[in-house]
C-alpha cells in the first residue's frame, strides 16, 4: 500500500529512520563502554523492543507498570526493570509471579516496602532484583541520598526473596530543560548526589551492578560521567516535537524524526484547510503537532476530529495526506492499536502497540 492509500487517522513509523537512531544509540554506548536499557514506555512494542536487543542496542528494556511489563514478558522479552515503585500487593503478587519468566527488577524508594517485596517473592517463590532509587533532583518518586539510600539498600540485601541489584537515579526534569547549560547543571549535580551514594553502599559491603538513569535529553552526560553505567533513554526512537525545541533543530542532537500521526485534509477554505486527526490522535501535553516536510503550513489548533491547519499559501488539496510530528511521543503512542512501517513511501510492516492500555 501507498502512503496515500492508508487510512487516517494512522501511526507511522519512518523504519529508515528508526533504524538509524537504533544505529546511533548502539554506536554511542559502544563508544562510553555503558549499556543502554531501552525505555519501552515510549513505544510500548515488542517488536521495536526485540529489534532495538537483538541488534545489540539494548541490554533490555525499561517500563512503568506491571501491566506494562507481563506484556512484553508474555512476547517473549526476558530482561524488564519495572523503573518504578510497585506498593499494592496484587500487583507485587503478579510481579513477583513474573519472575518465573523473566529477569524482573523493580525500584524501591521507602523501608516500609521491603516486607511486602519480599514476602511477594517468598510466595512465588521467586528473587526480585531491587533497584534504591533516590531523588537526585527531579522531585519526584526517591528516597534521599546519601545514609537513607545505604541503609535501604542494606535492608534489601538482608531481606528473603530479594537481591540488592544498585541505584536508580533519574532525573526525569532535566530531559526538557530549555538550555543546554541548566541539563549540564543539573546532571551535574544529580552525578555528585549518586557518586557519594554509591560510595556509601560500597562502603557497607554491596555492589551496585546498575547505577541506572538518563534519558534522550541529557544521556552523553551520564555516559560521560563514570558513574553510571546503565541509560535509560526512550524516545531517541521517534523523538517528537519538543525534544526538537529542546535539543534543536539539527537532526534533534543525531536522532532523526521517526515518529509521524498521517492525517488526511477533509475540508478547505481561503488560507486554511482541516485534517482528520484531532485530540483523539495526538497527546498536546507538550504541545501542538508540527507539519513535517512542508513549510508554510502550520498546525494551530485541535478538536476531538478535527486539526486545524493554516494555509496561507493554498497548498493543500482534498484528501491530501500529510504527516505531522507528535509533541509528545509517549502517550501519542498509547491512543493507538497498531503502528504502520513504512519504507520507501509504501508500507512494509504493521506491528500492534503491544502495551496500549497497560496502565496498572
Amino acid at each position: 500500500m501507498a502512503l496515500h492509500e492508508i487510512q487516517t487517522p494512522a501511526l507511522l513509523v519512518d523504519l529508515d529512520a528508526l533504524d538509524r537512531n537504533i544505529d546511533r544509540m548502539r554506536q554511542a554506548i559502544e563508544e562510553s563502554g555503558v549499556r543502554l536499557r531501552a525505555h519501552a514506555k515510549t513505544h510500548k512494542s515488542a517488536d521495536i523492543a526485540r529489534i532495538q536487543i537483538e541488534r545489540g542496542a539494548a541490554c533490555g528494556i525499561c517500563c512503568q507498570k506491571v501491566s506494562e511489563a507481563e506484556a512484553m514478558v508474555r512476547a517473549g522479552i526476558s530482561d524488564v526493570l519495572v523503573a518504578n515503585e510497585v506498593r499494592d500487593p496484587a500487583k507485587l503478587a503478579r510481579l513477583a509471579r513474573l519472575a518465573r519468566h523473566a529477569r524482573i527488577i523493580v525500584c524501591a524508594d521507602d523501608p516500609a516496602a521491603v516486607p511486602d517485596l519480599s514476602a511477594a517473592a517468598v510466595e512465588a517463590g521467586t528473587t526480585l532484583e531491587v533497584l534504591v532509587e533516590i531523588d537526585c533532583g527531579a522531585g519526584r518518586c526517591g528516597i534521599a541520598p546519601g545514609i537513607p539510600a545505604r541503609d535501604l539498600a542494606v535492608a534489601i540485601s538482608e531481606a528473603p526473596g530479594l537481591r540488592f541489584a544498585g541505584i536508580q537515579a533519574y532525573h526525569g526534569r532535566a530531559q526538557h530543560m530549555p538550555t543546554a547549560d541548566a541539563r549540564r547543571a543539573a546532571i551535574a549535580s544529580a552525578e555528585a548526589l549518586t557518586r557519594d551514594t554509591v560510595a556509601l553502599v560500597a562502603a557497607a559491603g554491596l555492589s551496585c551492578d546498575i547505577v541506572g538513569g538518563a534519558g534522550t535529553g541529557t544521556y552523553p552526560l551520564e555516559a560521560a560521567s563514570g558513574i553510571w553505567n546503565e541509560l535509560q533513554c526512550g524516545s531517541y526512537v521517534f523523538m517528537d516535537a519538543d525534544y526538537r525545541r529542546v535539543l534543536g533543530t539539527t537532526a534533534n542532537a543525531g536522532f532523526e524524526h521517526a515518529l509521524f500521526v498521517l492525517t488526511s485534509v477533509i475540508s478547505r477554505a481561503p488560507g486554511r484547510a482541516v485534517g482528520d486527526a484531532g485530540l483523539k490522535s495526538f497527546s498536546v501535553d507538550s504541545g501542538l503537532p508540527v507539519v513535517h516536510q512542508l513549510d508554510g503550513v502550520t498546525c494551530t489548533g485541535l478538536s476531538d476530529e478535527h486539526c486545524q491547519l493554516d494555509d496561507p499559501q493554498g497548498q493543500l488539496a482534498i484528501n491530501q495526506r500529510l504527516q505531522l510530528i507528535p509533541g509528545h511521543c509517549d502517550p501519542t503512542c498509547n491512543l493507538y492499536d497498531w503502528y504502520v512501517g513504512i519504507r520507501g513511501g509504501r508500507v512494509e510492516t504493521l506491528w500492534p502497540v503491544t502495551a496500549r492500555g497497560k496502565l496498572y
